[in-house]
């Protein structure tokens, strides 16, 4: 009989890990942010679990946006299926590499391997007619313009602050190398993939895979990657410790159990918003009617407390 196979996790948090507000966005930096989250996405491992790490993208993306705008005049500019594809790639080695020193320092060891992701979506997706997720930098008004006219993008002023573009954010239909990476599981205790939530493809009619450009909602990838591996555990990594309901009020109330039905009250009530908590409890409850497992919304801070059922919040069946 062959040996019982480890636990899986699947782990999603933000590009915003290794790419902060207050940094200057150096590669430098970047190589410690991801020492940093490797410290915390091994004590997963070291919980016994194999890992699935699926990373965030927006800040590089953008930042690979800017370079663009600035070289306009001296380099074509690139599709966003391919910047993606970049992220996915730069940030996939920033993490293996780190994630490799941490497990071998820990003594736990073991391969660590990033794979390029596609992901499918649907070309008649709503959000294709109503793009709405801003990524990039803040142009004036007469340079968006100018980009609408020149290369048919969408933009919207942006609280004041400029212009942006927005571009269609489909929901995920299914991720193509979902096969590939359970093989990879087999040797790899760590896999990261999906990154950024994956690089959008279509199927077009003479029945060839393309890319388009979108860019998927990385926590609605990683519960979509975690239903079809059937994950034991999908894990979202946000800004806060616990899920609240009246967040910022004098009523504020954390909470350490919600099931599916409680959760689904507290959005039809309005205490996720679409802009905060909302998609990250959304892709949740996808996760846990289809896998009939738990979630756990926490922040790397608590996440070794979470991991032992002393912090964080967990949505059940």
């Amino acid at each position: 009989m062959p040996p019982q196979k480890r636990k899986l996790a699947v782990v999603a948090f933000g590009g915003n890990a290794l790419l902060r507000p207050e940094d200057r966005g150096t590669q430098e930096e970047q190589i410690a942010r991801a020492k940093q989250a490797s410290r915390w996405l091994a004590e997963i491992v070291r919980h016994g679990y194999r890992l699935i790490v699926v990373h965030g993208n927006g800040p590089q993306v953008g930042n690979i946006l800017v370079q663009a705008e600035e070289a306009s005049t001296k380099i074509p500019p690139q599709s966003l299926d391919i910047c993606v594809a970049q992220t996915e790639g730069s940030i996939g080695f920033m993490l293996q590499q780190a994630m490799r020193n941490r497990l071998e320092a820990i003594g736990v060891g073991g391969e660590v391997a990033t794979i390029l992701s596609e992901v499918e979506v649907d070309p008649n997706d709503i959000a294709f007619k109503r793009p709405t997720k801003p990524i990039g930098p803040f142009f004036t008004r007469y340079r968006a313009e100018a980009l609408e006219r020149d290369l048919g993008w969408t933009m919207r002023e942006d609280s004041g602050r400029g212009w942006r573009h927005v571009v269609p954010s489909p929901r995920p239909l299914h991720i193509l190398n979902v096969n590939t990476i359970s093989h990879m599981l087999d040797t790899a205790p760590v896999v990261i993939a999906a990154g950024g939530g994956g690089i959008p493809v279509v199927k077009g009619r003479d029945g060839q895979w393309r890319g388009i450009e979108a860019v998927i909602d990385k926590d609605y990838a990683s519960a979509k990657l975690a239903s079809e591996l059937d994950a034991d555990l999908f894990i979202i990594l946000t800004g806060v410790p616990k899920v609240a309901i009246n967040f910022g009020k004098p009523t504020q109330q954390y909470i350490d159990r919600m099931t599916v039905e409680q959760a689904e009250k507290y959005m039809a009530d309005g205490q996720f918003p679409p802009g905060s908590m909302g998609p990250k409890i959304d892709s949740a409850l996808q996760f846990v009617r289809a896998a009939k497992k738990e979630v756990l919304i926490t922040d790397v801070e608590v996440l070794r407390e979470a991991l032992e059922g002393k912090d964080g919040t967990l949505i059940v069946p």
